[in-house]
């Protein structure tokens, strides 16, 4: 095991998956990023504590902005927390992070000629992540990601079958977006992007793999923890009372 921590995964996960935009209202950050999901369009705590009228601040900035009020707790952060919850903000998406070294996760033998690192992504890598849910607006998230990058593709019984968006930031790549076709699901394919992608940040001179997964995941976080990955303290939203996402 590295010395990955929540900080550093949150740190990448911001890296790798940029706003459009960032503003400063008071100790907040604002991003904005229509269509990008709740990620590249939360505000988030620059500091440790939480002035008065901080919160005020956010919120009016961002209704000025025509946007619903949202914030995003991470660990340490109970009094913003706490704070959000007394307004009536409602806790959503809890998600936790997961990583392991690189080395662990390469270890997978593919099929040969079964999975490919792309970039840009070819249009059949953009229709399949379209079919499950993930726009135009979250491939041009992919596209601001100004470090490594890549799109890894996999194919299953000649068939297009699955896509994921890895990116690098200081020694760890995080993998987002990760899509597998209804058709090609349960036969390994999650196990074989992984560890195609965790073979792509061992070549940028990454030490670990991450991703970041809702709790609520149960599919998803299984594969996780057959693979040996750590689970590390993650984040929630607080979405406002009057807001529909």
């Amino acid at each position: 095991m590295t010395g990955t921590t929540t900080s550093t995964l949150l740190a990448a996960l911001w890296a790798t998956w940029p706003a459009a935009t960032m503003t400063q209202a008071g100790n907040f950050i604002l991003r904005t990023s229509i269509g990008g999901g709740k990620r590249v369009s939360a505000a988030s705590l620059s500091g440790a504590r939480v002035a008065e009228g901080n919160v005020d601040g956010a919120e009016a900035a961002m209704r000025a902005a025509g946007r619903h009020p949202l914030f995003v707790v991470t660990p340490g952060q109970d009094t913003l927390d706490a704070d959000l919850a007394n307004r009536g903000y409602d806790k959503v998406d809890p998600t936790v992070f997961y990583s392991a070294p690189v080395a662990q996760l390469a270890n997978t033998v593919t099929p040969r000629l079964s999975t490919y690192d792309i970039w840009p992504p070819l249009r059949i890598m953009v229709d399949l992540w379209a079919k499950g849910g993930v726009g135009p607006d979250r491939v041009a998230v992919m596209a601001r990601a100004a470090g490594p990058k890549t799109a890894i593709f996999a194919r299953d019984r000649d068939q297009p079958a699955g896509v994921g968006f890895v990116a690098a930031h200081d020694r760890v790549a995080m993998l987002h977006a990760l899509e597998i076709a209804p058709d090609h699901r349960r036969r390994g394919l999650g196990k074989v992007l992984i560890a195609h992608a965790a073979s792509w940040a061992r070549s940028q001179g990454c030490t670990d793999l991450a991703l970041a997964v809702t709790e609520a995941n149960h599919g998803a976080r299984c594969l996780y923890d057959q693979l040996g990955m750590t689970q590390h303290a993650g984040y929630h939203y607080r979405l406002g009372p009057d807001a529909r996402w």
